[in-house]
């Protein structure tokens, strides 16, 4: 999806109506969604590729050329022109968000669609050493096309991770790790929250969410993400790990998710274990909540966390 951004200022009242009149200073776009991943991974791997439906119009096309820019692959993408390039427009006025305009139509992806799919991805293994499946729960990712991508990657022994939507319950059974939120978890689990700041090894509750997942979607690990906590490795046969928070300041919280995912997957893809690589994403993601946005950290920013 494309991420849009009206920046203004607003002197006055409309006269047709009590909402302000954001005169406009600039305009800004980026890659959002499943495609701010594929941007978060851009400056460690000149090798990544993003695969997702777009449809005929210029969001599309503004997309492609943000993407190609900062170097991702979007040869796999797969175009409907029936559907538009799902996309947010945020007007934002003195660093306050006046309104946001989102443009979309969720549609399952159809039958032929999954064969092209299909197609694309097994061409794309000989290149690849991990799939990211970034779920926001828009129609594209279904449980036929987890199936498949499952299926086409056990045979070639390639790691998937998985952020999941929890509009969107699915099996996960056959992939290496899924990464939910807290939000997230609870939700899959099917428990309320009753999040009193308790410390994560001590929360019952969370505990028993995690232990609940890994059964429920049969997984050797599920990483929740528990934002100003840090993170929480859950997997089989092994006692729950606490990761502690690496950020130092909080601007933005938007897209940490992303980045999470992001440089878990590559870690794991670099050899590292999985307590390694939720390390590596837990520096990363308190990076990029140090930054104003939906931000990116380069390698330089990474390294330097671990030389202080």
């Amino acid at each position: 999806m494309l991420d849009h951004f009206i920046w203004g200022s607003v002197r006055r009242i409309s006269p047709e109506a009590p909402v302000p009149v954001v005169e406009v200073v600039r305009e800004t776009s980026f890659p959002g969604g499943a495609a701010n991943v594929a941007r978060n991974l851009a400056p460690f791997t000149n090798r990544a590729a993003l695969m997702g439906r777009v449809g005929c119009d210029s969001e599309a096309a503004r997309l492609k050329e943000l993407l190609t820019s900062e170097g991702v692959g979007i040869g796999p993408l797969i175009e409907n022109a029936e559907l538009p390039t799902i996309s947010k427009t945020r007007i934002i006025a003195r660093q306050q968000q006046v309104v946001r305009v989102d443009r979309e139509r969720l549609e399952k992806l159809t039958d032929a669609e999954l064969v092209e799919v299909k197609k694309r991805v097994a061409d794309l293994l000989i290149d690849v050493d991990a799939i990211i499946i970034e779920d926001y729960g828009k129609g594209f990712v279904t449980q036929a096309l987890v199936e498949a991508i499952v299926s086409i990657a056990r045979e070639s022994g390639k790691l998937i991770t998985v952020d999941p939507s929890p509009r969107n319950p699915l099996h996960w059974q056959g992939v290496t790790l899924v990464k939910p939120n807290r939000i997230e978890a609870f939700a899959a689990a099917g428990v309320e929250d009753h999040y009193r700041g308790t410390a994560p090894l001590n929360d019952a509750d969370l505990i028993g969410v995690g232990n609940t997942l890994l059964k429920r979607w049969q997984v050797p690990a599920v990483l929740i993400t528990l934002g100003e906590q840090g993170m929480m490795l859950f997997q089989q046969d092994a006692e729950p790990h606490h990761i502690p928070t690496r950020a130092r300041e909080v601007y933005d919280v938007s897209g940490a998710g992303d980045t999470a995912i992001a440089l878990l997957t590559l870690a794991l893809a670099a050899g590292l274990s999985l307590v390694d690589a939720a390390d590596v994403a837990n520096h990363a993601s308190g990076i990029v909540v140090g930054k104003l946005g939906t931000a990116c950290l380069t390698p330089d920013e990474l390294l330097q966390v671990y030389e202080d």
